[in-house]
């Protein structure tokens, strides 16, 4: 007779976004993040893109029929604890989303905690999702959200202003969240003005909390943004309320930034690997 096995269910949670053929952002990101914060992940396929470490040559939009039938089967079998988005390429993509988060309880009054990274900009800021998306973002998704993530170029796509200091960030908060979410957190990492240090801001409504973090000297921050948001859902999963699965989250972002590496010619993920146990170096007993 074999022997037992002895795994635990950890809590579970989906990313529904697009992939990353070169590996450093979008659903593989979220699965190493998802992997190293110690929940299992699974996967709604938005959108096949090409793309390496100098950028994207190429996408390819799932239909939005099949997004949403793969939201439903795993949450109607393996069951969630927490979800998050990343890329969701159009409209049509968005309202199927909506559509089936509703139905199974993702978001809004349903009991599945919702984070929506609001992948809008590329990392030279330039708006990736027609004006039409966007709104879908702002009248459909954010309602929903237990939180929102957006990094400064995609403030300025959603809500029109230019952060160029903390004033403009804490303005930028209240005006996001007006548009619906439990809570916003306005990222720093853009705000070239913060020269030594990097302050993200989360708000409730009511209450501004500054989250500073040091300022590292290096290109390689590639998938940072979706690597931030599934730590977040990561802690969500876990039970943690919102400001202490951000807290987390920013300590593991941290340290995947100070740990980033270079990969092809152009910018190299941020990398999880220092939140996982070197096992297989260790001496064989």
């Amino acid at each position: 007779m074999g022997e037992p096995t002895v795994g635990v269910t950890p809590p579970r949670v989906l990313t529904i976004a697009g992939t990353d053929s070169g590996g450093g952002a979008g659903i593989p990101a979220d699965l190493r993040a998802f992997a190293a914060c110690g929940v299992h992940g699974c996967v709604a396929v938005t959108a096949v893109t090409v793309q390496n470490s100098v950028g994207v040559t190429g996408v390819h939009a799932i239909p939005p029929e099949v997004v949403a039938a793969q939201i439903e089967s795993v949450a109607t079998d393996i069951g969630l604890d927490a979800a998050k988005t990343g890329m969701l390429a159009s409209r049509p993509i968005i309202e199927a989303i909506v559509g089936a988060c509703d139905r199974v309880g993702i978001g809004g009054s349903g009991p599945i905690p919702f984070v929506i990274d609001p992948v809008a900009a590329s990392m030279h800021g330039d708006q990736l999702l027609a004006d039409e998306a966007l709104d879908a973002y702002r009248t459909l998704l954010f309602p929903r959200a237990t939180v929102i993530t957006p990094n400064l170029d995609e403030v300025r796509l959603l809500i029109d202003i230019d952060v160029h200091d903390r004033t403009a960030q804490y303005e930028a908060a209240k005006v996001l969240h007006g548009l619906g979410p439990r809570y916003v957190l306005v990222k720093g990492g853009h705000l070239s003005e913060d020269t030594d240090g990097c302050v993200d801001l989360l708000y409730d409504g009511h209450t501004f909390t500054e989250l500073p973090g040091p300022r590292f000297d290096t290109g390689n921050t590639h998938g940072g943004g979706d690597s931030m948001a599934a730590a977040i859902t990561s802690g969500l999963a876990r039970g943690l309320a919102v400001p202490e699965a951000v807290v987390l989250a920013k300590r593991y972002i941290v340290e995947a930034v100070r740990n980033s590496y270079p990969l092809g010619a152009g910018h190299g993920p941020v990398s999880p690997l220092w939140a996982i146990r070197h096992w297989w170096e260790e001496p064989t007993p």
